[in-house]
């Protein structure tokens, strides 16, 4: 099989977190959503356990409720994008700015997806003290969900519609959890507000270069 590199790099570059330019208006079907999850559940998964699963959030009421969650678990972090402080023609600037305008708008977006993955990390905590490594748990619990994730949002993307991974409301998860009837024993990994998008002319970041920030063999020594 052959791939288009144009167009695969385009995709790949130009998958941006959306949160100013979703529309809000426009009706997001099951059909969509599950095709573009039958092709996140092609990602990897920690010794292919297949942990995942997905709440899809239609409900207008359960939405307002999250919307809510979020703004109440975001405190200083969306006061401070609130407040403007920071010039919106930096790119921090810009993030801030449309972190707040989402934060408002929350529960006015058609659909939230929210990831979740069977394991909790205050069990890895627990086995840490038992003689394991937290941070290994860690890395393979969110390591086994974040990968589809990303594929989930590279297939919307695909087919016109935006989201953001947002993570604000998790200083509430077990509201969040008593909200949704989600079982203990299940890890929230986010909250994905979806919709289609104003628009499909998403530019690739700013980032610096990556000779910068890699390195061969030891650590601090540039690759070039």
């Amino acid at each position: 099989m052959e791939f288009d590199l144009t167009q695969t790099d385009a995709l790949l570059s130009t998958t941006r977190s959306v949160r100013k330019r979703l529309d809000l208006d426009r009706e997001v079907t099951d059909d969509v959503l599950l095709e573009c999850l039958q092709l996140a559940v092609q990602a990897p998964t920690g010794s292919n356990q297949q942990g995942w699963r997905w709440m899809v959030i239609r409900d207008a009421e359960k939405r307002l409720a999250l919307a809510e969650i979020y703004r109440c678990a975001g405190g200083d972090y969306l006061a401070a994008a609130a407040a403007g402080d920071t010039p919106t023609d930096t790119q921090i600037g810009r993030v801030l700015n449309s972190a707040s305008y989402l934060a408002a708008n929350l529960e006015h977006v058609p659909v939230f997806v929210i990831p979740l993955i069977i394991g909790r990390l205050d069990q890895a905590a627990e086995d840490a003290r038992s003689g394991g490594s937290i941070t290994g748990a860690a890395v393979g619990l969110m390591g086994s969900i974040l990968p589809a994730v990303w594929s989930f949002q590279l297939a919307l993307r695909s087919r016109g519609l935006g989201s953001c991974l947002t993570t604000l409301h998790l200083g509430l998860e077990q509201e969040a959890a008593a909200l949704l009837g989600i079982p203990d024993h299940m890890t929230q990994a986010g909250l994905l507000p979806v919709a289609y998008t104003k628009g499909t002319n998403f530019k690739a970041a700013e980032r610096p270069p990556v000779s910068e920030i890699t390195y061969l063999d030891t650590y601090k020594n540039p690759i070039v």
